[in-house]
């Protein structure tokens, strides 16, 4: 659920109110199938400028500017920061230093940043009530123009912040000029930054969810499915499918941990820090950071513009999280082929050739595996661009928005995916228990019976390994073999022998908490069905 801060309406602004406006939770409910960032369309359209504009003409410019309809090309403004400067920077100087055609991903964390900054200036007795007002009004304006695509980006208000402020002052004017006391853009992106980390914390950690009741619904499905189990790629031990399901459904709940984790060190509010320093205007912190959703501001000015350790530990849990469904994307596409032929992707999840027409691939997992690289490659980005800059602000980190953005966008698209699959394959029964006996699954069971003998497990792995030999020369299984043949390789060997051997024996043998045996399986299922509200009879 999204916090969003709500101004007062334009029929309650009255100057001569008492009180300030107080910031009204409202609850709204992200569509989780889509990303409000990434996957809402906006008018993205950039105006060309021209740079030889004179100071009068750019501090008349007209409110033209925040609306998409315009008469020909904007001439260039004047900076908010340009009172010290004689030139305007150059056009190449602008467009490499912009930041707009990405960082406009901001906007609507930025506008909940200015109006608890502007209601705190008010309470503060900083900017005036009326002013307030005409401020929390014209973002309201502002944002609306923007969802509608109405809004026009405009390069030479460099970024986010820019644009939002310098649009503000062109709907409401000289009160919007107030907006930035007591704070700079250091701190202003490094506030909007994490709380659109924050909000998109939790649309990734539901479409894990998602996957894991995907996954736990298809173990529901293959009930007693035993399979091969694998180390080193080679056949190893009989395993119930649920279980190697399970597993992954395990390694996705730490990377929730790790992101809710990493939530709870991001939630501490930068703004109010200013430039680096902090400022000796009455400012309250605690103020705007608890009308924010924020824990506390943080405690030093300086490490609050410059940390980027919060993306740095968000990248990482993506990291850690693609390698997961690399994993598991690598596991389907074996299984998917003809030399396992365990799984069958439906063809709602699957791709053809353009030359062979026999083909069936199963693309969507090959590129989970390979988008993986993607995610892994934002955070080293971020490595190296981090590891090198003193406090505090560095433009360098204009650099962070971009990495941060493709990994979130890249492994969404990677669980929805997956998730996808998941509900659209079918494990091929007849395959998988025509494979189950090559390989000697069973072979360590029969080394725990001599275990249970009383046979030093050295000297039964010993033995064990004996009988396979003699499998192997004979082509023939474990369980093949006669009572007298065992007994010739170990007296400790009986009739009981044969309660241990072949797979299904095997897995019904496995007893210690987390194995793979029925019972213990059947709890695993138990608790995850519980802890994901699923019913065990769907």
């Amino acid at each position: 659920m999204e916090t969003l801060l709500v101004s007062p309406s334009s029929s309650s602004s009255s100057s001569s109110s008492a009180s300030i406006p107080s910031f009204s939770p409202v609850q709204r409910s992200h569509n989780l199938h889509k990303n409000p960032i990434f996957l809402k369309p906006q008018n993205l359209s950039f105006t060309k400028l021209n740079r030889r504009t004179t100071p009068c003409a750019a501090q008349n410019m007209s409110s033209s500017a925040a609306s998409a309809s315009t008469d020909g090309p904007l001439k260039k403004e004047i900076k908010l920061w340009g009172g010290r400067f004689e030139e305007s920077v150059t056009d190449a100087v602008e467009n490499f230093t912009e930041s707009i055609s990405f960082d406009k991903a901001l906007y609507k964390h930025d506008i909940m940043g200015s109006r608890a900054h502007a209601s705190m200036l008010a309470h503060q007795g900083l900017i005036s009530e009326k002013d307030r007002d005409s401020i929390l009004r014209g973002l309201d304006e502002v944002e609306r123009q923007i969802e509608a695509g109405e809004f026009v980006w405009r390069t030479d208000r460099e970024d986010v912040h820019m644009n939002i402020e310098a649009a503000l002052t062109d709907i409401v004017g000289e009160p919007a000029k107030k907006l930035h006391t007591a704070r700079s853009r250091n701190d202003q992106v490094s506030t909007d930054f994490r709380l659109w980390c924050r909000d998109n914390i939790d649309i990734i950690v539901a479409c894990i969810r998602r996957l894991q009741v995907s996954l736990l619904k298809l173990a529901m499905k293959n009930d007693g499915l035993i399979v091969p189990g694998y180390t080193h790629l080679q056949r190893a031990q009989p395993v119930l499918l649920q279980h190697l399901l399970l597993a992954y459904v395990e390694q996705f709940e730490r990377d929730v941990g790790r992101l809710l984790d990493c939530k709870v060190r991001m939630n501490f509010c930068p703004l109010g820090a200013c430039a680096l320093a902090g400022t000796g205007l009455p400012i309250d912190r605690f103020m705007t950071s608890e009308a924010l959703g924020f824990t506390a501001p943080l405690r030093n000015s300086i490490d609050a513009v410059s940390d980027r350790d919060f993306v740095l530990e968000f990248l990482s849990a993506n990291s850690i999280m693609a390698t997961h469904l690399s994993r598991l994307g690598e596991e389907w596409v074996l299984w998917a082929s003809e030399e396992f032929g365990f799984l069958i992707p439906s063809d709602s999840v699957s791709t053809g050739s353009s030359i062979m027409p026999q083909k069936k691939n199963p693309d969507p997992m090959e590129l989970v595996r390979g988008k993986s690289a993607r995610v892994i490659g934002d955070l080293v980005s971020l490595l190296v661009l981090c590891k090198g800059l003193p406090h505090a602000y560095n433009r360098d980190l204009q650099e962070d928005k971009e990495p941060v953005f493709d990994s979130v966008k890249t492994i969404i698209g990677m669980l929805e995916v997956s998730t996808e699959f998941a509900q659209n394959i079918t494990f091929n029964q007849q395959k998988i228990q025509k494979a189950l006996p090559a390989g000697h699954l069973d072979a360590t069971t029969l080394a725990d019976y001599l275990v249970k003998k009383g046979v030093p497990f050295r000297t039964s792995h010993d033995i064990v390994g004996r009988a396979v030999a003699m499998c192997v020369s004979r082509n023939c299984q474990l369980q093949d073999l006669s009572i007298g043949e065992l007994q010739n390789i170990s007296p400790a060997f009986d009739e009981d022998v044969y309660e241990f051997l072949g797979v299904e024996n095997a897995v019904k043998k496995f007893s210690s908490y987390g194995s793979t045996g029925s019972d213990c399986v059947a709890s695993q299922l138990g608790y995850w069905a519980a802890k994901l509200d699923i019913n065990r009879e769907t």
